[in-house]
C-alpha cells in the first residue's frame, strides 16, 4: 500500500470528486481512479459509489478515512523532522472557475516539474496572488495578458435529440428549448441577447452555477447547455455537439501578471511555462 495512494484516497474523500482530487494532486484524473482501484484491489472492498455529481464514500471508506489521514500527518512530519532540503519557492496561483480538469492538471503538473522546489498554493482570483489564470477581459491596466487557450463554445444536445441530425444549429432552433441554464456565464448570455433580439424564447430547465454538473444533465436529457469545446466533454457519453450558426462564442483565457513582475525569476519562469503550454496540442 503506497502512502501516494491513500493521499489520492483522502482527497477523493474530503472533495466528493474524483475531478477535485486530480485539481488539488496536480494529476490526472486516471492517476486518481487508479490509485483507488489499487488501495480497493488491496483492501479487497469498495471506497466510493460513484453518481451523477461525484462520488460517495461507503462504510469501509469511512473507517479508512481516519487511518488516512493520521498516515499523512506522520509522513510530513516525518518529511519536517528529517528534512533538509533547499528553501521552497512560494506561488500563490489565482484560478478562475471553469477551466478544465484535464488541461488545468496539466499546466499545473508542468508548473512543478519545471520550476525547482515550487509550493503552489491555489486560490481565488480575486484574492492576494502573484499571478491569475482569467479571462482576457478580466485583466486590469496594471497588468500584462500571456494567452493560454482559447475556448470555443459549442451546444451541447441529448444524443437522443432529432435535433443532433443538423450540422449546425441556428437561433430560430433555440426557440423554446430546454436549456441548463449556468450562471455567471457570459457566453451564454450572448446567445441570450442573440434570442432575445430574433424574438427566441430563452426556456430554462435546470439552473446550475458548476460547469462540471452541466454535461451530466445534458447525458442525462434534461436539456441542452452551451459548454466548451474541452476533451473530456467531447468524450462524454450521450452528448453531440454543435456550432450555433452566426455567432462568435469563444473566451481567451490565459495568465495575467502585474507588469512590474514579468522581469522577477519566478514570475518569468511561470510565464515560460504558460506560453509553451499555448502552443501545446491539448493533453491526452
Amino acid at each position: 500500500m503506497e502512502l501516494r495512494s491513500l493521499r489520492y484516497f483522502q482527497a477523493v474523500y474530503e472533495l466528493g470528486s474524483v475531478s477535485g482530487a486530480a485539481r488539488q494532486c496536480f494529476v490526472s484524473q486516471p492517476s486518481i481512479t487508479a490509485a483507488i482501484k489499487q488501495l480497493e484491489h488491496t483492501l479487497d472492498t469498495c471506497l466510493f459509489v460513484r453518481h451523477t455529481h461525484g462520488v460517495l464514500p461507503t462504510p469501509a471508506a469511512d473507517k479508512l478515512y481516519p487511518l488516512a489521514r493520521e498516515m499523512s500527518a506522520s509522513e510530513k512530519t516525518i518529511l519536517q523532522l528529517f528534512g533538509d532540503g533547499p528553501t521552497p519557492v512560494s506561488l500563490r496561483l489565482g484560478l478562475m472557475r471553469s477551466l478544465g480538469a484535464q488541461r488545468m492538471s496539466y499546466l499545473l503538473t508542468e508548473l512543478t516539474q519545471r520550476i525547482d522546489n515550487l509550493e503552489l498554493t491555489l486560490v481565488d482570483p480575486d484574492e492576494p496572488c502573484d499571478a491569475r489564470i482569467i479571462l482576457r477581459q478580466s485583466v486590469t491596466k496594471k497588468e500584462d495578458f500571456v494567452p493560454i487557450w482559447q475556448d470555443n463554445y459549442l451546444l451541447a444536445l441529448p444524443k437522443a435529440w432529432p435535433m443532433t441530425s443538423k450540422a449546425t444549429i441556428t437561433i430560430d432552433d433555440l426557440d423554446s428549448l430546454p436549456f441548463i441554464n449556468r450562471s455567471p456565464c457570459d457566453v451564454l448570455e450572448r446567445v441570450k441577447l442573440a434570442m432575445a433580439t430574433a424574438g427566441v424564447h430563452f426556456q430554462p430547465r435546470a439552473n446550475i452555477r458548476t460547469i462540471e454538473y452541466a454535461w451530466p444533465l445534458v447525458s442525462a436529457g434534461v436539456g441542452a447547455a452551451l459548454l466548451p469545446d474541452w476533451r473530456e466533454i467531447r468524450e462524454a457519453e450521450g452528448i453531440v455537439l454543435r456550432q450555433i450558426d452566426s455567432l462568435d462564442l469563444s473566451k481567451s483565457i490565459g495568465l495575467a501578471v502585474k507588469a512590474n513582475r514579468g522581469g522577477e525569476p519566478l514570475i518569468s519562469s511561470v510565464i515560460e511555462v504558460c506560453d509553451s503550454a499555448s502552443s501545446t496540442v491539448e493533453p491526452s
